[in-house]
């Protein structure tokens, strides 16, 4: 199947920025839709999940539009899903902000919470540390700087996968201040913490990696 005969729904909940998404995707070649709808968002070759805002208004919103379900059952089905900066952080155990506790959709265990570092938000350029057998950092440099805008993050990756015909999860991490997970490669699921829509060249190569697995 040609990059151009993929189709990808950006998934509409009302908490992301779904038309430089949508741009972003259709430039590195397959067809789009925003859409909120439950059969175009699982009959989609791929699932985007962008997010922006609280994790806990991302939850809310997203179960609000039967996100949580969508993703779900596309996951049971090997669909590939793509989750962009809270969209990321929502596939994780929880999030805690201002110490409010949110329950994520815990594809992962895991806590989101506040950055440790002396200038927040992290906002702007940085590099990240990526396992060399990557397929969403594959053709990129070490040296490739992507976009974050980010005050919360996952700083510890703690499942372990102790079945030997199981893949374990790719984790790419970042530093600003401490380090904390930046990507996730996990079979049909893949998260970044920053935004490849907003990272230029760099990120439309790793939307043109993922378009290429659906």
């Amino acid at each position: 199947m040609s990059k151009s005969s993929k189709k990808v729904v950006v998934l509409d909940y009302g908490f992301g920025n779904v038309r430089s998404a949508e741009r972003a995707v259709a430039r590195a070649g397959a067809e789009v839709e925003i859409s909120s709808d439950y059969d175009a968002a699982m009959a989609a070759d791929g699932l985007l999940v962008p997010g922006v805002g609280a994790f806990a208004a991302c939850m809310a919103g997203l179960r609000a539009a039967r996100g949580d379900w969508i993703v779900d059952r596309r996951l049971t089905g090997g669909r590939p899903v793509l989750g962009i900066c809270v969209g990321m952080q929502i596939l994780f155990g929880r999030g805690i902000e201002h110490g409010v506790e949110t329950e994520g959709l815990d594809e992962w265990p895991g806590t989101v919470g506040p950055l440790r570092a002396d200038v927040v938000p992290h906002m702007g350029w940085n590099t990240v540390e990526a396992p060399a057998d990557s397929a969403m950092f594959a053709g990129l440099s070490p040296e490739e700087r992507y976009y974050f805008v980010h005050s919360y993050a996952v700083h510890d990756w703690t499942l372990q996968v102790t079945n030997a015909h199981m893949r374990a999860p790719l984790v790419t991490w970042t530093t600003h201040g401490e380090r904390f997970v930046s990507a996730v490669e996990n079979g049909p699921l893949w998260a970044t913490q920053f935004h490849p829509e907003k990272s230029g060249d760099a990120g439309a190569q790793l939307l043109t990696n993922w378009i290429e697995t659906l």
